[in-house]
């Protein structure tokens, strides 16, 4: 595997993350409570964040499945700004860069990927 540490890390973040609303745990059920989200939109999320998180260990699509969970992760950003939730924005904006990241040092498995297909 390419650049396993940044994979790596955004396999335990999106796993870890989409497990806990999967699990319906405590803080993830009133976070979208708060948010006025419901019920069926967090399980959503988790079922995103899960499959994307495993999807990242296959190969190839790797760096395309990174910058989608990027991409993803701009719905959290808005959710933490609107809610001034600071903090978590700031954490949230970092595992959004860290998806980008990884899709733009995989840039040419994309590029390969996109050529493939067309």
């Amino acid at each position: 595997m390419k650049y396993p540490i940044p994979t790596a890390l955004l396999l335990i973040v999106f796993l870890g993350s989409g497990l806990a609303k999967l699990a319906s745990l405590e803080y993830e059920l009133a976070a979208f409570a708060r948010w006025g989200y419901p019920l069926w939109f967090m399980y959503l999320t988790g079922v995103i964040e899960v499959l994307g998180g495993l999807a990242l260990l296959w190969g190839r699509f790797t760096a395309l499945v990174a910058a989608g969970l990027g991409c993803f992760m701009i719905g959290a950003v808005a959710t933490h700004a609107v809610h001034t939730e600071w903090p978590m924005m700031g954490l949230a904006s970092a595992i959004m860069a860290l998806g980008f990241w990884r899709g733009w040092i995989g840039r040419e498995d994309i590029r390969t990927l996109l050529r493939r297909a067309a």
